[in-house]
């Protein structure tokens, strides 16, 4: 019984963000997602089971909603619980796009770099409500391809590293310098070049 579930407050006092765990998690800021201070993290339940954590963070998940489903207010992406359930997948857009569907032509190299990472791992989209074909997910300006993996070890595939940094609250410089080797990782977070455009 040494489980909790936990909510990450806005400054308004609307919750962005639920999770669970022990010990120290909920303030670890090794954590995938921008941790607040300390006055704007709310733990809902103690005392669980690791079981009974999983539901009541599914339960809150589902009742709250995810943004990037459309369906409410939490920047969650999965539904919660032990597993990875209802995570956004890339295959389907990156085939779209591999396919030339903006215009835009990956060497075959490229193409066989992103077709055997989407073969081993299970990979995030960024967010793509409000986003013209000019802002897309690769992009004609595109130069790298980044593969980043948070501290939970969830991987997001982008040529937008300023746009994602910017998102999730990371320094930039810091993490460009992971993606060349310069450092192992920035807060948890890791990068890697997964192609480099012409």
């Amino acid at each position: 019984m040494e489980y909790y579930t936990y909510a990450y407050l806005r400054e308004d006092g609307t919750p962005y963000y639920i999770g669970k765990g022990k010990g120290y998690r909920a303030y670890d800021k090794r954590h995938s997602i921008g941790v607040p201070s300390k006055d704007r993290i709310l733990i809902l339940k103690k005392n669980l089971t690791e079981e009974e954590s999983f539901r009541h963070e599914k339960y809150m998940i589902s009742v709250l909603g995810r943004k990037d489903l459309g369906t409410g207010i939490l920047r969650n992406k999965t539904d919660g619980g032990e597993g990875s359930s209802n995570i956004i997948r890339t295959r389907e857009h990156l085939n779209s796009l591999l396919e030339g569907r903006l215009n835009y032509e990956f060497t075959e190299d490229v193409k066989n770099k992103i077709s055997i990472t989407l073969k081993n791992k299970n990979i995030k989209p960024p967010s793509r409500k409000g986003i013209s074909h000019g802002d897309s997910f690769y992009n004609k300006k595109c130069k790298r391809i980044y593969e980043i993996t948070n501290p939970d070890g969830e991987i997001t595939v982008t040529n937008r590293l300023q746009k994602f940094c910017d998102e999730w609250n990371l320094h930039a410089g810091c993490m460009r310098g992971v993606a060349l080797g310069n450092y192992k990782q920035y807060k948890g977070w890791t990068v890697k070049i997964l192609a480099q455009t012409p």
